[in-house]
């Protein structure tokens, strides 16, 4: 049974066609990557996903069951999204926005119980953020609200990460910490789906790649398959070499020296 399908999906921002066509099938657990140029599509793919937008044409199957057919709480007990930021207008603890992600799980005027309170703790353990339970969401770091915000998709109890870009604003540090953390997550029966604009951190993380450009998938597969030197020169248009990493044992790309002279970067 496939954990997600995605089938011939189509979606446009009015005139504007963003997604042209997108075929994949996830089987199992695992890290997927998406990398690709400004405006390949990445983004809105997760949205589609997620159910935050609805495609043109096309079907996303979860469990081999149209997403079409579920409810907004269904949507949420199976998928967890992480956008790129998440901004609070009130001073939420850390302890509530996690605590948010057991909203599907409660009947209107319901107040969560010994269990939901349960889940919420164990979710802030996984993601070292327990410490953070009686301070402002927006009193964090960066990387300190991400890992909430991850916390709260576990809290959901989600089968289905979702994530845009959720290191793209922070210090080689939190990258590694936070990568690490979700690579962990897959090891707990989570499938994972997240944007990087890395290519080196989807190579070193990832279990699969897909490379996107102008709205299609244009190359899956593991980093070692798909991360060659003419493929990510169709996508981003930079001539690469790819250098093997002895410790990894995966591909690491540096621009060309003859490319970064034509930026004026040396």
């Amino acid at each position: 049974m496939s954990l997600l399908k995605v089938e011939n999906l189509y979606f446009s921002y009015g005139k504007n066609k963003v997604l042209k066509g997108i075929d994949f099938t996830v089987y199992e657990n695992k890290m997927v990557g998406i990398i690709g140029g400004n405006g390949s599509g990445k983004s809105t793919l997760l949205k589609n996903i997620s159910g935050y937008l609805k495609p043109d044409s096309g079907s996303i199957f979860i469990k081999e069951r149209n997403l079409g057919d579920f409810s907004i709480k269904e949507k949420a007990r199976y998928i967890g999204y992480v956008p790129q930021e998440m901004p609070y207008d009130f001073e939420f603890s850390s302890y509530d926005v996690v605590m948010m992600g057991r909203m599907p799980f409660l009947k209107r005027f319901e107040q969560e119980g010994e269990e939901d309170e349960k889940i919420v703790r164990e979710a802030m353990e996984i993601t070292n953020t327990w410490k953070f339970k009686d301070k402002s969401i927006n009193a964090l770091s960066g990387g300190e609200r991400q890992r909430v915000y991850i916390a709260r998709a576990l809290a959901q109890q989600a089968q289905i990460l979702l994530m845009d870009e959720p290191v793209s604003h922070l210090d080689i540090r939190y990258q590694v910490e936070i990568l690490s953390l979700v690579k962990e997550l897959t090891l707990k029966g989570i499938l994972v789906i997240v944007v990087l604009h890395d290519i080196n951190l989807a190579s070193q993380f990832c279990d699969e790649i897909f490379i996107m450009k102008e709205g299609r998938i244009m190359a899956a597969g593991s980093p070692k398959r798909v991360l060659k030197a003419d493929k990510i020169k169709a996508a981003f248009d930079l001539d690469v070499e790819l250098i093997h990493n002895p410790v990894s044992h995966i591909p690491y790309v540096v621009p060309t020296l003859k490319k970064m002279r034509e930026f004026k970067v040396i």
